[in-house]
């Protein structure tokens, strides 16, 4: 027989981070408890701020009968002398029985100990306070809290509950309170219980008076609501994601409303203004015309007619943060930016303060500035003098609006800060873009800086911190990687590609090195390496190839694998390449490091004659980019596949035999200019 199953756990409101954090894992803590009990089963899990609810149409209302095999120690083990051992006696208590009662079975050939039983399922009602509980225990949320004279803990006070099966109350308790047939509602509506007549009627009841049990539905409600406030002002919400899934996980009767600020605070940076009211308030930012607006976008809880006090209420608490931060604004920029006080802050136990860490990107950045000169002057058109100057200051101030008040009570506008007082108080454009871009890209996929002169500031913080740490023992190990070295590394791969910098990592590392304390500079290397495997999205056989040539300049390897990925990804080529296969088995006994001399007086077949006059061709040719040059040797296969059919490459004769053998040295020396084609796997 199947019931509907209906369990709701009433509480006192919920922090949202902490539940958007571990919902899945509620939803499929309990899906992995109903298994184990045998009830699988279809449900819904549901939440608001005050109510965790799992709903099932239809489940079970007793297990299915089961049969347990169980397989014991070898007979052998279990009898000794005639007498059972401990190894029998546990076993026969394990299965609840006397050792008699116990059979044989073969496993593996060998005759072991056996015992089969039957299991009578037992009804769902005996069962559900355990199971709940389990699922209980299982919510991880974190920080947790006691109430009352009780010593067990959860993320908030449970203060009501209710388990229904069919229309009947399953007998069951937590934390004290016992299972009711009784629901609370928006308290705007009512204080009191509601008494819920049957699992039917549980979700209309709470619709009536102003909850809406369903996530999804109070985000269509908001964003709805979002369209209307658009259509009838025409401006433009910002729908945040994440902000949104807390109001959603915070609301139960979810309501759009605008308000308004005062235009003077518009002087403020605009993500001051968004910050302050997305980690404050909650509170939506609004566009006119692509600009930021003086007005925002609440979602109200409340349960009322007249939503104007709300918005009165909102307008209000929002002024005096707005002003606070005008206040820290003002004071900035009287400041000034400045990296006085950066000596007292700690960078790291053995690499200084962060004025020390400024010292060194400094002088990082002036040794790239230098590799980079030609393109940035390009870029520019500025001298190297000026140049110089400017990404000196550039690094020096980066890190300077660390000390400013905005950044002290916003620690995540912290280079963006620096960008706007940079900006406002004069300086070069160059420096003022290449402070708010200096933590670029933040993650996989994001924003890369925009010009070589800000991937400079970008590229020296990084490779700091990578030298840095590495110097002082603090390597990533495993999935840990507390400092973020990893992403470090994938951000200076995307700069050197997207900006066309050569960056051979031996050099680099070696030139930068002596400003650090003396490490092991190959364990820097191998772990620039495995991300560049990583962050290449291609058969990782590709960048072995490419490495295996002896590459080790990140762009040129980038710009190698993709022309290598794009001759592999041909649909012939698999057919094809066992030609070059056999030229790459041909050649691993041929030192390659020798002259590998082509006597063409020492020809005797017309093949080795045509494959010689279309390799020098091949060979002479000037190309525009690494696939051409590919393609031009991968062309080589007609010719290859008539030497190889009428010529023995090792032949009696040993100056014919070693004129051969370099021939074909030489072609493969030709592809390992590119990458070593033993290695690629298809």
């Amino acid at each position: 027989m199947q019931k509907p199953l209906l369990i709701e756990i009433g509480v006192e409101e919920l922090p949202a981070i902490p539940l958007l954090k571990i919902v899945k894992n509620i939803e499929k803590s309990w899906k992995e408890i109903l298994k184990s009990y045998r009830f699988d089963s279809e449900f819904e899990f549901l939440y608001t701020p005050r109510r965790l609810v799992l709903k099932h149409d239809a489940i079970s209302t007793k297990q299915s009968d089961s049969v347990v095999e169980l397989m014991g120690p070898p007979v052998a083990a279990a009898i000794k002398d005639g007498k059972t051992t401990k190894a029998a006696e546990g076993f026969a208590k394990k299965c609840g029985v006397e050792f008699a009662q116990l059979g044989r079975a073969d496993k593996g050939g060998r005759e072991v100990l056996y015992f089969k039983k039957e299991e009578r399922g037992v009804e769902i009602t005996e069962l559900l306070q355990e199971m709940i509980s389990k699922w209980i225990d299982s919510m991880a949320f974190g920080k947790m809290m006691r109430w009352g004279s009780r010593s067990d803990e959860f993320i908030r006070p449970i203060r009501w509950l209710q388990v229904r099966l069919g229309d009947s109350v399953v007998p069951v308790s937590i934390f004290g309170v016992a299972s009711s047939d009784e629901t609370f509602v928006h308290r705007m509506v009512d204080f009191s219980p509601r008494k819920v007549e049957n699992t039917e009627d549980y979700e209309r009841l709470l619709a009536d008076a102003a909850v809406v049990l369903r996530p999804s539905q109070r985000e269509a409600k908001i964003l709805s609501d979002f369209d209307a406030i658009e259509e009838k002002y025409h401006i433009t919400i910002e729908k945040d994601r994440g902000l949104l899934a807390e109001i959603v996980a915070i609301t139960e009767n979810p309501k759009a409303l605008l308000g308004s600020f005062d235009e003077s605070f518009l002087e403020l940076p605009p993500e001051v203004i968004i910050t302050s009211m997305k980690e404050h308030q909650r509170y939506f930012a609004v566009y006119d015309q692509g600009e930021l607006s003086n007005r925002f976008v609440v979602v109200s809880n409340a349960y009322t007619d007249d939503y104007t006090k709300v918005i009165e209420g909102n307008e209000r608490v929002l002024k005096p943060r707005l002003a606070d931060g005008m206040f820290f604004y003002h004071n900035d920029l009287k400041r000034g930016l400045s990296i006085d006080g950066l000596e007292k802050i700690q960078f790291m136990d053995g690499l200084g303060s962060l004025r020390d860490k400024i010292s060194r990107e400094s002088e990082i950045a002036i040794k790239l500035l230098i590799r980079y000169i030609d393109q940035i002057e390009s870029e520019t058109a500025k001298n190297s003098s000026d140049l110089e100057m400017l990404m000196q200051k550039a690094v020096e101030l980066a890190k300077a609006d660390l000390t400013s008040e905005m950044v002290y009570e916003f620690t995540e506008l912290q280079g963006l800060m620096g960008y706007y007082y940079a900006k406002a108080l004069g300086e070069d454009p160059l420096i003022y873009s290449a402070i708010k871009e200096q933590y670029m890209p933040v993650g996989e996929g994001a924003e890369l800086p925009s010009s070589i002169f800000s991937s400079i500031v970008a590229m020296s913080i990084k490779l700091d911190t990578l030298m840095g740490l590495f110097s002082i023992g603090k390597i990533p190990t495993g999935s840990k990687d507390p400092f973020a070295l990893r992403r470090a590394v994938n951000g200076i791969i995307r700069i050197v590609i997207e900006h066309d910098l050569s960056f051979d990592i031996d050099e680099i590392l070696e030139l930068l090195s002596s400003q650090y304390g003396e490490f092991d500079i190959s364990k820097l290397r191998a772990f620039i390496i495995e991300r560049i495997y990583k962050s290449l999205d291609v058969n990782p056989s590709l960048i072995a190839s490419v490495l295996a040539s002896g590459e080790i300049d990140i762009n040129e390897i980038a710009k190698k694998v993709s022309a290598l990925d794009e001759i592999v990804a041909d649909s012939s080529f698999k057919e094809q390449f066992v030609t070059f296969k056999r030229v790459a088995n041909i050649s691993k006994d041929i030192d390659l490091s020798s002259d590998l001399h082509i006597d063409t007086a020492l020809f005797g077949e017309d093949a080795e004659k045509t494959l010689y006059k279309t390799y020098q061709k091949v060979k002479e040719s000037n190309y525009e980019d690494y696939k051409s040059q590919l393609e031009a040797l991968f062309s080589l296969k007609g010719e290859l596949d008539s030497y190889f059919d009428t010529v023995m490459v090792n032949a009696d004769d040993e100056a014919i035999k070693s004129n051969r053998q370099n021939m074909i040295g030489s072609i493969y020396k030709s592809f390992r200019d590119i990458a070593d084609i033993k290695e690629i796997s298809i």
